[in-house]
């Protein structure tokens, strides 16, 4: 239940999706992915959702979204990789 969302701005702040996915259900987590070594984010985020009918509303409503100059790019995304801290997309 947990959709990869790429071609963020890199000002786009976990609230910022929060508030934008919230519209289409119960918003559990959002992680905006961070370069460990430089402090900078990546342009991408995971958010996940309490249902997979959540998820498939949001993927289809905000697919092509602009949000801060930037057209979103969202797909489901695939579970962490052995349980770290890692998202497979």
């Amino acid at each position: 239940m947990s959709i990869y969302v790429g071609n963020l701005s890199y000002k786009v702040e976990e609230n910022d999706l929060k508030r934008v996915f919230s519209k289409y259900g119960v918003v559990k987590q959002v992680q905006v992915s961070i370069n460990q070594k430089t402090g900078e984010k990546k342009g991408f985020a995971v958010v996940e959702m309490e249902t997979d009918a959540e998820e498939v509303a949001a993927i289809r409503s905000l697919r092509g979204l602009e949000l801060m100059g930037h057209s979103l790019k969202m797909n489901k995304a695939r579970t962490k990789l052995d349980g770290g801290s890692s998202w497979h997309l």
